[in-house]
């Protein structure tokens, strides 16, 4: 399509022609010339058939004039050359009759310049001749029927002024020279004036040409424009005009109106506007707000455009969009209404779905982060406004990837479903629950004004959501934490009380989860503390601040050391000593415990390397260690670069590292039992389901928890028993059992009554460096000695 206004996206056709710019000697940006190139050459297609036949009656006068003077073979080498080079031009023209709408062909406006500069070159010749031949044809006459081709180029094809500046270059600069050569000054004086005055009048020429066919092509287009717009107007089938007389009566409806409208034409003239597109709301008043509007526009006669309005048509509903202006006669009263309208009832509802999928999840169909945050906005509006207060509960489950990561994200899905069915049925007025993503999700509470509400709800949304699930034939338990924090108090911004719930959050999971925790203050502190500790432990590896101490563990009978536990201290620069308590599950939470819990094992065989070949070193692994794909790599190096006895080596596990990922865990220890390393359970009896961990894992060591060894030295006939029966399954299974935890001389002699085979605690040894363990031996030997 041809442009001639201002438009981004394509180049318009320029309004100023510079002569460089005609003739091809440089193109301006901004513009397109190359449009403007296949518009001046196609000129020459429809102007060939013209020129040529000019050129052919010019040549055979020509002929007729130097026959006499000329040799025949000369003359008739020439007429074969003017023949040959108008048949050059004449392909030449053939090849740009499509040029204006095609575009150029490569290479076009060259050759059509090369075959002008040949045509003109070939009619100088006979001047050029008959003057060094010394002819009596008088050069004169020859000259007359160039200037009347030189006329004609500059008429016929000035549309493509490049060409045709050549042609009449190459006629007119031979005929000078051959009047300069004939010492006739005035015709070569005359000459020069006409070739000049013609090359003038081709660039005047070219440039009203050009400015002709780019104002028709304007009018073209706009030609163009108009009739699509009608044509689509009239084709299409969601638009209809309409016209309604004073009394807002049909007047003339069309039969696309009419078939919006559900009927014929003839039925609706004269039928109330607003009755016919009111449905059964006219019988009982209960207008939408919409009809109204339309109806309160028509009455103060005022123009309307755009208008959304909901109608009924029939049983269905329906969304108009109308566009009205009033109508008055030649005496300007007013005669009605006359308009456009289209249905946009699919629209409207794509509409309202993307933006229904914008502020809602499409897992649980709970509202997204987006509406949360606009409703908590409207909550602290509405909380300002009032003097009174919102609430934010962040909301987070405990052992949800567990679940994700051992059952697979179909299950997970189906159990997110499922909390969000149970968190929505306990919301109460003024009250929305959202997912955030992920397993996060948040409660909004528009009044909040009592306080004792807030606990109630927090622990009702931990108690429905740690029953039982029964998810795709699993039972699954899942637990959940809360974070609350209050507006305006603990933020005044969506963000900052969004962030302080979020901090709220952070510590109920790190008081153990399943429990409430509302924003305080110092929490703002606790998280910079983390930060910084964060950073630190960063670089405590390079910085060499981490060591390991050493804790003996002793057989039950003969109080002779068997192993060490290595336990990890870190010693900070910028903080001091810090407890593991605190270090560790920071480093499991960003997983520096990978990098960190490798350097303990490859220290700890080495270490190992030194004691006698019968003392084993035992090394706690974290869940975030046996997940990583490289662990028994990592155990393999640590023991072939220290060059300790595989069976010198134990490792030890909680049970929460089945709560990610049993079967990755249980994998990847037996595959630790495959080298010849022990595993030791440590903790038993304090998480979930310990029976069925042992029938994952068949371990080496069990560890009765310190607790237990504490209970049952203060009489607790329950911590008792439980001792005794840990014991006799671990006989039965083959395994050893540790005491943890034994500090008297008492609880020494209950444990190896109940039947332990090792101990460990305060009174055999607390934990110490690395030479302190090494001495413990040297005083051994030099005992015995």
């Amino acid at each position: 399509m041809l442009v001639t206004g201002e438009r981004n996206d394509i180049p318009a056709l320029p309004r100023d022609f510079p002569a460089d710019a005609l003739l091809g000697l440089k193109t301006p940006a901004g513009a397109d010339w190359a449009r403007v190139r296949g518009i001046q050459h196609a000129g020459l297609a429809n102007s060939s058939t013209l020129f040529l036949i000019a050129n052919a009656v010019a040549g055979l006068v020509a002929i007729a004039m130097i026959a006499f003077d000329l040799p025949l073979l000369l003359t008739v080498a020439w007429g074969a050359a003017l023949g040959f080079a108008l048949w050059q031009v004449w392909k030449s023209d053939g090849m740009l009759a499509d040029a204006d709408r095609n575009g150029l062909p490569a290479g076009a406006m060259r050759r059509n310049a090369v075959v002008s500069g040949v045509l003109g070159a070939v009619w100088s010749m006979p001047a050029i001749a008959i003057t060094l031949l010394g002819g009596s044809v008088d050069v004169l006459m020859l000259w007359t029927i160039s200037a009347t081709l030189i006329a004609a180029a500059m008429v016929i094809r000035s549309s493509a002024p490049a060409g045709t500046a050549i042609f009449v270059a190459a006629i007119g600069v031979p005929q000078v020279a051959a009047f300069l050569l004939t010492g006739d000054l005035v015709m070569a004086a005359a000459s020069i004036g006409f070739v000049g005055l013609a090359l003038v009048g081709i660039i005047r020429s070219a440039r009203s040409y050009l400015k002709v066919r780019v104002a028709e092509a304007g009018v073209a287009e706009k030609d163009e424009v108009v009739s699509m717009l009608l044509r689509e107007f009239e084709e299409g089938d969601a638009d209809w005009l309409w016209q309604i007389d004073r009394q807002r009566r049909i007047h003339s409806a069309s039969p696309r109106f009419a078939f919006a409208l559900g009927g014929e034409p003839a039925g609706y003239n004269g039928t109330s506007f607003i009755q016919a597109i009111a449905g059964k709301a006219w019988e009982t008043g209960q207008f939408p707000p919409s009809l109204h509007d339309l109806a309160e526009r028509l009455k103060s006669r005022a123009s309307f455009s755009n208008l959304l309005v909901q109608v009924a048509i029939g049983a269905q509903r329906r969304w108009w969009e109308l566009s009205g202006t009033p109508v008055f006669d030649q005496q300007g009263k007013f005669t009605g209404f006359r308009g456009v309208g289209s249905d946009v009832t699919e629209q409207r509802e794509s509409s309202e779905k993307i933006a229904r999928l914008a502020r809602y999840d499409t897992l649980t169909g709970l509202p997204n982060r987006l509406m949360l945050t606009e409703t908590l906005a409207d909550a602290m509006k509405y909380a300002e406004q009032w003097r009174t207060r919102c609430a934010f509960l962040m909301l987070d489950l405990d052992r949800f990837k567990s679940v994700n990561d051992s059952l697979g994200h179909l299950v997970g899905d189906q159990l997110l479903a499922s909390v969000s069915d149970r968190l929505q049925s306990l919301m109460g007025d003024g009250e929305m629950v959202g997912r955030l993503g992920g397993d996060e999700f948040a409660i909004v509470i528009r009044d909040a004004g009592n306080k004792a509400r807030i606990e109630e709800l927090a622990q009702a949304v931990i108690g429905r959501l740690s029953e039982p699930y029964e998810v795709n034939r699993h039972t699954l338990y899942v637990g959940a934490s809360v974070g609350s924090a209050f507006g305006p108090r603990d933020g005044d911004t969506v963000e900052m009380l969004m962030r302080n719930a979020d901090l709220a959050l952070y510590r109920a999971k790190d008081e153990g989860g399943s429990a409430h925790f509302a924003y305080k203050p110092e929490l703002h502190a606790h998280a910079e503390e983390r930060r910084k500790l964060e950073i630190a432990l960063r670089g405590a590896l390079e910085r060499d601040e981490l060591t390991l101490d050493f804790q003996p563990v002793v057989d039950a009978k003969t109080e002779s050391i068997a192993s060490f536990e290595a336990l990890l201290r870190w010693n900070s620069r910028d903080h001091g000593f810090v407890s593991p308590a605190k270090f560790i599950p920071l480093a499991e939470d960003t997983r520096l415990i990978v990098p960190i819990g490798e350097w303990v094992i490859q220290r700890a065989c080495e270490e190992a390397t030194k004691w006698p070949e019968h003392v084993r070193v035992a090394v706690n692994v974290s869940g975030e260690q046996l997940l990583d794909p490289a662990f028994s790599d990592t155990v393999v190096r640590a023991l072939s670069m220290s060059g300790l006895a595989a069976n010198r080596l134990e490792i030890e596990v909680t049970e929460s590292i089945f709560l990610r990922d049993g079967t990755t865990a249980g994998a990847t220890l037996e595959q630790i039992k495959g080298l010849g390393c022990s595993v030791a359970l440590d903790d038993f009896g304090t998480g979930y389901s310990s029976l069925g961990y042992l029938r994952k894992v068949r371990f080496s060591t069990i560890k009765v928890d310190r607790s237990f060894v504490q209970g049952a030295s203060a009489g607790s006939d329950e911590s008792l028993a439980i001792i005794k029966a840990v014991v006799a399954l671990a006989d039965s299974l083959e395994m050893n059992t540790t005491a943890e935890g034994v500090e008297t001389e008492e609880e020494a002699a209950m444990i190896r009554a109940l039947g332990c085979n090792k101990i460990q605690g305060y009174y055999f040894g607390r934990p110490m460096g690395a030479a302190d363990a090494l001495a413990l031996f040297r005083r051994q030997r030099a005992a015995n000695a």
